[in-house]
């Protein structure tokens, strides 16, 4: 059995790693380098590092930040923000991350994620969906959630496995900052649908939303943000919690 993930977030805005609810409202969570240290001591599997406003401001991830993140973490690092080319891809991973995340610039122009995977291989190509429920149907949303499309989560999710992408990580924006649980139902289908790994994201408050996710949600990894950057939940003690409910992670 593969184990579980647990993968803080760090969304960066302006040099800081931020957080809000439902997408706005941002605060300040603290220095994105001092948070990847030390999540990588506590018990991370993962980060992800995500350049929140560089599609906004169409511009490119900031490479520097992600040297000195890459410099103390022995884990695996995703980047997203802002990647739009083989080239982008190229020097992220250079600059020392392991997995990049594409959005906007995935639905966009569908064949990127084709181009990634054949230079870089599958494991490498992380495909974010931001979706929101809409009178029953899930939608996808880009540049951070600030712009609505008809394209709906499940063919998308279809289409992005097909196309070579090696993981989904979906962030469920009804859910986000919540603190209510992980779009679970949404998940379970994402799950049964595709068969690459699902990271699970948006909603996390409380230990038991993990439980769920992992078990009701059918998802491989579960990313959050705040509940770890404000001490709110301990990656150790909620792994031992998942492993009391037979929940297999690394220790």
């Amino acid at each position: 059995m593969l184990t579980k993930r647990i993968i803080p977030c760090l969304d960066i805005k302006n040099g800081r790693t931020v957080k809000g609810v439902n997408f706005v409202d941002l605060r300040d969570a603290g220095d994105p380098v001092e948070l990847a240290k030390q999540y990588a001591k506590l018990g991370a599997d993962e980060l992800v590092f995500l350049d929140i406003s560089a599609t906004q401001e169409r511009r490119k991830t900031m490479h520097d930040m992600v040297l000195k993140v890459a410099e103390y973490v022995n884990i695996p690092f995703t980047v997203g923000g802002g990647i739009s080319s083989v080239e982008d891809v190229d020097d992220l991973l250079h600059c020392g991350a392991d997995k990049v995340s594409i959005n906007s610039s995935a639905v966009k122009r569908p064949e990127l994620i084709n181009e990634l995977s054949k230079k870089f291989g599958s494991q490498c190509v992380v495909v974010a969906i931001d979706a929101k429920e809409i009178n029953g149907e899930w939608f996808v949303h880009l540049a951070g959630g600030t712009i609505p499309t008809e394209l709906k989560l499940f063919d998308w999710a279809l289409e992005v496995e097909q196309r070579g992408a090696g993981e989904i990580l979906f962030t469920s924006m009804n859910h986000d900052g919540t603190k209510s649980g992980f779009a679970d139902k949404a998940l379970a289908t994402l799950s049964n649908l595709v068969n690459i790994p699902i990271i699970a994201s948006g909603g996390a408050g409380n230990v038991q939303h993990f439980v769920d996710t992992f078990q009701k949600g059918k998802a491989d990894a579960a990313l959050a943000a705040s509940v770890f950057h404000f001490g709110e939940i301990q990656i150790l003690d909620l792994k031992r919690e998942l492993r009391a409910n037979n929940i297999e992670v690394r220790l």
